[in-house]
């Protein structure tokens, strides 16, 4: 082993050692702050991200906003009716009485056809 890869090792030892310190010494409510900091970053560097596609790409985006429209009109239009037909169905109905159910009738029995040996 040379001792460039025993250096890279030792590193990452002491990276692994200093996170579960910072990570045991330092309180829940703080992490949650350190976490909710990372979503920030996550949530600029994702924006940068779609500005520069919107820029390159207005067309595009363009129709997948519009189909995003087109979709959510439709979802909205269906769960509006889905609201109106749940309201009182006005119809009509009969009772039907119950019957017993007569004995069905015996199997016939089925005769097999005999082949007649033909002889030469």
């Amino acid at each position: 082993m040379s001792k460039l890869e025993s250096l890279s090792g030792r590193a990452m030892d002491l990276v692994e050692t200093v996170g579960d310190g910072i990570r045991h010494a330092v309180p829940n409510h703080a992490m949650k702050w350190v976490e909710t900091g990372a979503a920030l970053a996550v949530l600029k560097a994702g924006s940068r991200a779609t500005t520069s596609f919107v820029k390159r790409n207005p067309a595009l985006t363009a129709a997948a906003v519009a189909g995003a429209g087109l979709l959510w009109y439709v979802a909205r239009r269906k769960a509006r009716q889905a609201q109106r037909n749940g309201a009182t169905i006005e119809g009509t109905s009969r009772r039907v009485e119950a019957k017993r159910a007569s004995r069905p009738a015996p199997a016939r029995k089925r005769t097999t056809r005999s082949r007649a040996k033909v002889s030469e």
